[in-house]
């Protein structure tokens, strides 16, 4: 067998018309993609619609694409341009109750025993509001930094902001985030 290709690799083979290529990236990345979304956005059709948006947009680009960041802050980079660009058209606002059903749906408990599903759930949905309730800057910082695991810089450079000004929104996300669970 070969040794795996990365990301970068597997773009630049889908440029080139390796069909394959794409299965493999869209395998390894929708999850990621999608809980971005979902967390940022907060409805699952706004969710839905800009991850078919954000693949549209991946396949349109692919000839374009140059390998000068990791594949998931540009994957990233045009998911949150998109975010953004529909906060500016109407600023989503999701009920507890449809938060809670999502959180069901995406994240049933494994456990059977039904105090631990009961202490999960309360975890996620606690998380969740807390996500919530920071402002759009530092819950899309924070999320970029959790789900997708990207650096200072990568955060600037999809967000547009500087490097402090990303430590600042997450140091604040993550202060905000705490007081929430000691309360």
């Amino acid at each position: 067998m070969g040794v795996a290709k990365t990301d970068e690799e597997l773009m630049l083979a889908y440029a080139g018309g390796d069909l394959l290529a794409f299965e493999m990236l869209y395998r390894r990345h929708r999850g990621l993609l999608y809980r971005f979304l979902l967390r940022s956005l907060r409805h699952r059709a706004d969710a839905d619609e800009l991850f078919q948006e954000t693949w549209s947009r991946l396949i349109a680009a692919r000839e374009r694409y140059r390998p000068d960041a990791k594949f998931t802050t540009w994957l990233l980079q045009i998911a949150h341009n998109l975010v953004i660009d529909r906060f500016r058209r109407q600023r989503p606002q999701a009920s507890p109750e449809e938060t809670e059903a999502v959180l069901r749906e995406l994240d049933a408990p494994e456990s059977e025993q039904p105090e631990r599903a009961l202490s999960d759930f309360e975890q996620r949905r606690r998380l969740q509001l807390a996500l919530e309730d920071l402002p759009e800057e530092q819950r899309i910082a924070f999320l970029l930094r959790v789900e997708g695991g990207l650096g200072l810089e990568e955060i600037g450079a999809i967000t547009g902001a500087g490097r402090e000004t990303v430590k600042s929104r997450l140091r604040y996300a993550l202060a905000r985030i705490r007081a929430r669970f000691s309360s």
